[in-house]
């Protein structure tokens, strides 16, 4: 009976099984591997030389392919699009990066959609079009962190609140056009908006706002999205209309219910 127990002791706290140390070997060299293409994937399209001629040539033929049924083949403008010369490679970047071009259709506004390029295929582009002529460039890491949030709030509220609201959730603009919310905009977009003013946004050079200044107005809306509203429920941070409409709505349709329930009940 002793014997016994120590085989059985034996098989269950002895060494696994071959087959069983070989899976777990290969789900770990998967993850690694993984994790390391992704780091790489990222490293290196982060550091696509835009002044390569390879770059370039590759973005020509993206443009040519993709664009210039709207911009022309010298991307200088057709009846359906405007000229994309002195734009720079933050206008295209932004563009491209947040799905808005190339356009299904058009209309008042070019919406965000799922981005329909790679990144180094959007820097290509980008390279491609900075190459025609001088134009904003994209903004580096330094540019986009590091900024004031207390001074950010105050630039954002004067230059930017009026259309995006002072919580950055977007609001309705005329023609059927609309300022987007900014809570899952990417900094550098934010920055690359700034820069060239896409849509009804006008543009913010740096007279308008310096550099520091738009580093300040990233850091409160990065500070915006990692901090709700200490007020409770938000209601989309559409301000007071639609806070009131709940009261109206809810609040007194509470009372009008409870008050027609209490008359039932003495009934």
């Amino acid at each position: 009976m002793f014997i016994r127990k120590n085989k059985m002791n034996s098989s269950r706290t002895g060494r696994r099984k071959p087959i069983v140390s070989a899976a777990l070997l290969a789900i770990g060299l998967s993850l690694t591997g993984g994790i390391y293409a992704a780091f790489t994937a990222t490293t290196a399209s982060a550091e696509v030389d835009l002044k390569s001629p390879q770059v370039i040539e590759e973005g020509s033929k993206l443009f040519a392919a993709n664009c210039a049924t709207c911009h022309g083949q010298q991307a200088q403008g057709t009846k359906n699009g405007p000229s994309l010369i002195g734009v720079g490679a933050a206008a295209v970047d932004f563009q491209v990066g947040t799905g808005r071009m190339p356009m299904e259709a058009n209309s008042a506004q070019a919406p965000v959609k799922p981005v329909e390029f790679k990144d180094e295929q959007v820097k290509a582009l980008a390279a491609y079009v900075a190459s025609l002529a001088p134009g904003p460039s994209i903004p580096s890491q330094s540019q986009l962190t590091g900024g004031n949030v207390a001074a950010g709030g105050e630039l954002f509220r004067i230059n930017c609140a009026m259309c995006h609201n002072v919580a950055g959730a977007g609001g309705a603009l005329t023609e059927g056009k609309y300022a987007p919310e900014l809570k899952n905009v990417s900094a550098v977009h934010i920055y690359e908006a700034m820069l060239t003013g896409p849509q009804n946004m006008p543009v913010f050079n740096d007279l308008n706002l310096t550099p520091s200044d738009k580093k300040d107005i990233i850091a409160y809306l990065e500070y915006n999205k990692s901090h709700p509203s200490p007020g409770g429920i938000e209601l989309s941070s559409l301000g007071p209309v639609s806070e009131g409409l709940f009261i109206w709505i809810i609040g007194l349709g509470a009372i009008v219910g409870f008050t027609i329930w209490i008359t039932a009940k003495s009934n």
